[in-house]
């Protein structure tokens, strides 16, 4: 993922640090009691399975490629699913659904038609077919994931306004916006993340070295959905870890409902295990049960 990548020599140079939460955040959490909510799930993920990286490491050896999704669910309890992004086809949503074990997520990536070639604007045919589709997923469709092209910026406020009203307001959605001047313009903030709010809908933190502005810490509603860029099992990805684990934590101690997190590695062979020390640290500390990877030779 080249997305507000840095070079690892880079790292040390930057704030790596997770911001303070946004006062909307503590409003949140204070009228929603304060309280962990029996249901609250955590799930952490990847955001492909099709890896052939993993096989000899998670995936037993010979594992076909048609075989990936099988062996995936046995790992993790939730994915970030890109495919959806190129084509979106009921009948291949009804096919992964079938392969889900219990609990199991996924979060599937709007079309880009909608999103990088229609821009939103008149893409109300294709979004109902892509609402169809993913809601053939049943029990098993998670938060749907929205990523918006890096130039689409705030002039677009009006076209990003009309196509979360025409979303159903039950329809679970988390948006991904690039462009700078979402974050650093405050007006510009504060009535984004209000309009995204009164549509019931939630805004991604993308926690990437050169993105920091991206890791808003603004809770919209009762599920949050965040992208954590990895360097390659540098010492920073845990570091930065160890953060996101305490704040994980005390949301959901607060109130917070839902936690989908998922992991980006620029080399995909390092995405279980630094899942791994994630699930392993939530579990422990949280008094959490996530389910988690099972390496072959470990």
């Amino acid at each position: 993922m080249k997305f507000g990548n840095v070079d690892n020599a880079e790292l040390p140079k930057i704030d790596l640090t997770l911001p303070e939460d946004h006062p909307d955040t503590n409003s949140f959490l204070e009228k929603s009691g304060r309280k962990r909510k029996a249901e609250a799930k955590v799930y952490v993920g990847c955001a492909k399975w099709g890896r052939v990286e993993w096989v000899g490491q998670i995936y037993p050896e010979k594992t076909k490629e048609k075989e990936f999704l099988d062996h995936y669910v046995q790992h993790f309890n939730s994915i970030e699913l890109n495919a959806t992004f190129y084509r979106t086809r009921k009948d291949h949503v009804a096919g992964w659904a079938e392969k889900a074990t219990d609990g199991f997520k996924f979060c599937p990536k709007f079309t880009r038609l909608i999103s990088h070639f229609k821009r939103l604007k008149g893409a109300e045919e294709v979004t109902d077919y892509y609402i169809e589709a993913v809601q053939n997923f049943g029990s098993h469709l998670g938060l749907c994931f929205l990523q918006m092209p890096e130039n689409f910026g705030p002039k677009r406020f009006d076209e990003l306004s009309a196509y979360m009203e025409y979303l159903p307001n039950d329809f679970p959605v988390a948006v991904e916006l690039r462009h700078k001047d979402w974050f650093s313009d405050p007006v510009v903030s504060d009535e984004t993340f209000s309009m995204i709010r009164e549509n019931n809908k939630s805004i991604v933190i993308t926690d990437t070295a050169g993105r920091r502005d991206m890791i808003h810490q603004r809770l919209t509603n009762e599920s949050i959905f965040i992208r954590f860029i990895g360097y390659d099992l540098d010492p920073t990805d845990y570091s930065r870890m160890d953060q996101w684990i305490d704040r994980i934590i005390s949301w959901i101690d607060g109130g917070l409902k839902e936690v989908y997190f998922f992991v980006h590695q620029g080399d995909e062979t390092h995405s279980p295990p630094i899942a791994d020390y994630m699930i392993k640290a939530l579990n422990k500390k949280g008094g959490l049960n996530i389910k988690g990877p099972k390496f072959i030779n470990r």
